[in-house]
């Protein structure tokens, strides 16, 4: 781990089961992430992923990265552009800091609206195990 390391990118198809999964597995029943008739009465095209799929997502591609040995410490991120079935999002990422045995990684995730998501992720991997 050193600042400026980059991860490789990620894609992820975007799919209504993706979408429906995430909101099922997260308790989030709002209209809006599973019945897409709803979801255009209240101003989308469809139906979009969820904040917390979009966590999830964001952890498992630091995650997978630094290998199983790391900790997720911190998850913080902003939502923007909505991701919706038939999207894919590019996840890149960037370390930004180290300190020891814990590093800032900058995460951002795009789709062709734009981005969807923006935010840094603080991790631990211990030593002997990168």
């Amino acid at each position: 781990m050193r600042p400026g390391e980059r991860l490789p990118p990620l894609e992820i198809p975007v799919t209504r089961t993706l979408i429906v999964a995430g909101a099922i597995a997260s308790r989030d029943f709002q209209d809006v992430h599973h019945d897409p008739e709803l979801a255009r009465q209240k101003g989308a095209s469809d139906v979009f992923m969820n904040i917390l799929t979009t966590n999830g997502l964001v952890g498992r591609y630091v995650t997978d990265h630094f290998g199983p040995t790391a900790v997720l410490r911190k998850v913080a991120i902003r939502l923007g552009a909505p991701n919706h079935p038939g999207d894919t999002m590019v996840l890149t990422g960037t370390v930004e800091e180290v300190d020891g045995d814990t590093a800032v990684v900058r995460v951002v995730g795009a789709n062709r609206l734009g981005r969807h998501v923006t935010g840094t992720v603080t991790v631990t991997v211990p030593e002997g195990t990168r």
